[in-house]
Order: structure tokens, then C-alpha cells, then sequence
């Protein structure tokens, strides 16, 4: 994300700007890599989606607010149906309709009654009734908002009654797991691997906890003499906030796992 990545870059070189929020300078990845100490990092959450609807109407169940925990597949809002079900229904009647109609033509066909031509005209007729109706519940599918992961609503965009033209309605983070951002001196390049694990401090809440390294930039950013690290933290009950700050120490050998 490009709002990740400009706080990442400005934590990289913090120290020859100024002092952060708390008025406490934090130290440059460069000058923590000599003295030992821990580099800055961002507690992310590893995936962020918007949800909405592909078709327009008047949203008339919304089941879910900003803070709320929500699963995957589950229902979030669904716009007005009323058109669209009775549509279905008509079209569920005549598909019924068209099955019957072939059944008893289908018994005239055997006795030579009427022609096969005849017959694969009515056979014809009832398939696409079927198809029709497929349609009809499909747009009726399309008209429910379900949760395509299991994260928290970040944010909801429209409420009940509220006349939505294909539009995001729900803004979702997923944070199991989390994702662990930092700007790391290129003197690290070749020491870190994926799938070493480290310990992360988070400057607010969670204490010291295990995270792994799954992704390394392969190009170093030449004004900065930096590269970037991704580690994945696990957060399985949701205790860790994501957008909080937090500490690693590269210098530590890191544990294969």
C-alpha cells in the first residue's frame, strides 16, 4: 500500500528529519545496525478489501458496523430482492410448467402422436426455462454483501435505506496474520532469509512475540541504502492493533523454523 510505504520510508530516515510523535528521536536503521540496536517497524494488517455490490438498489438489511468481527462467507447486507423474487418465482413456474409439458408430449412421441421435431422443440423451451431461472437467482445472489475474508470492518460507507450504484459498502482488514513492515540497511542484504523468525516488540500492546520473514526486497533503494522486510505475526485472537509501532533486533541470529 502506498500510505504503508511513505511511513516506512520516513521511519528509514527519521533521524535526519526530526523526532517522532512522542518527541523522542528514534534511531536511523543505519546508525541502529552499528550501535546494536533495535530498528523501527509498523504492525500492519496483512490484507485490506472493499466490499460492495455490482448491481444498484436500496440496501435493506446491513448486519454489520466498523469494530465488528466477521467471518468469511458471512452476510454483511443485502440490497432489496422484492422485484428479483418474484421474478424467479414466475420463472421457476413456468420452468415447472415446461417439465410437465415435455412429459406428456414425451409419452405422445412414443406412440407417434406427434413428431420428434416437435418434441425437441417443447424439450428446448423447458431447458432454457430452467436457465432463466438460474439467472433470476443469481441476481438475486448478487444483491447479498457476504465477507470474502475473516478480519474487522474498518469502515462502513452507506447504512440502511441508503441507495447504492455499484459501490463499496464495507472497508475489511484482515489481521491473522499480521503483517510486520521495516526498512532494513543494505549491510543486512544476504543475512536475512524467508522463513527465519525474530523477535518484535510492539511499542503498545502484545509484549515480545515470534514473527516470520516472508518477504525481502531484491533491490535496494540506492538514496537510502535500504531495503525492505515483511514478517508475518500471528494474531489468531485478535489481541494485537494493528497501526502500532514496533521494535526488532536484525542482530540477533535469526531461528530457522
Amino acid at each position: 500500500m502506498k500510505r504503508m510505504r511513505n511511513v516506512l520510508l520516513a521511519l528509514a530516515g527519521f533521524a535526519a528529519v526530526g523526532a517522532s510523535a512522542q518527541s523522542v528521536a528514534l534511531p536511523n536503521p543505519a546508525r541502529a545496525a552499528a550501535k546494536g540496536d533495535e530498528i523501527i517497524c509498523l504492525v500492519e494488517p496483512s490484507l485490506e478489501v472493499n466490499v460492495g455490490t455490482p448491481v444498484d438498489g436500496t440496501l435493506e438489511v446491513v448486519n454489520a458496523d466498523r469494530g465488528d468481527v466477521v467471518s468469511s462467507g458471512q452476510l454483511l447486507a443485502r440490497l432489496d430482492t422484492g422485484v428479483q423474487v418474484a421474478s424467479a418465482n414466475v420463472q421457476q413456474a413456468k420452468a415447472a410448467f415446461g417439465a410437465r409439458k415435455y412429459e406428456r408430449n414425451e409419452d405422445l412421441q412414443k406412440q407417434q402422436l406427434i413428431s420428434s421435431q416437435e418434441l425437441d422443440e417443447i424439450a428446448t423451451e423447458q431447458k432454457l426455462a430452467e436457465l432463466e431461472f438460474k439467472e433470476r437467482r443469481e441476481q438475486i445472489r448478487l444483491r447479498s454483501i457476504v465477507s470474502p475474508i475473516r478480519g474487522v470492518i474498518v469502515d462502513r460507507y452507506r447504512n440502511r435505506g441508503d441507495l447504492v450504484k455499484q459501490e463499496k459498502i464495507f472497508r475489511i482488514a484482515q489481521i491473522d496474520p499480521l503483517h510486520v513492515e521495516t526498512v532494513v540497511p543494505a549491510s543486512y542484504f544476504g543475512r536475512i532469509r524467508i522463513g527465519q523468525t525474530y523477535d518484535v516488540t510492539p511499542q503498545l500492546v502484545g509484549g515480545k512475540l515470534k514473527a516470520k520473514v516472508s518477504a525481502i526486497d531484491r533491490v535496494i533503494d540506492a538514496a537510502s541504502g535500504t531495503f525492505r522486510v515483511r514478517l508475518l505475526l500471528p494474531n489468531p485472537k485478535f489481541e494485537l492493533p494493528s497501526g502500532q509501532r514496533c521494535n526488532i533486533n536484525f542482530n540477533a541470529t535469526g531461528t530457522d523454523r
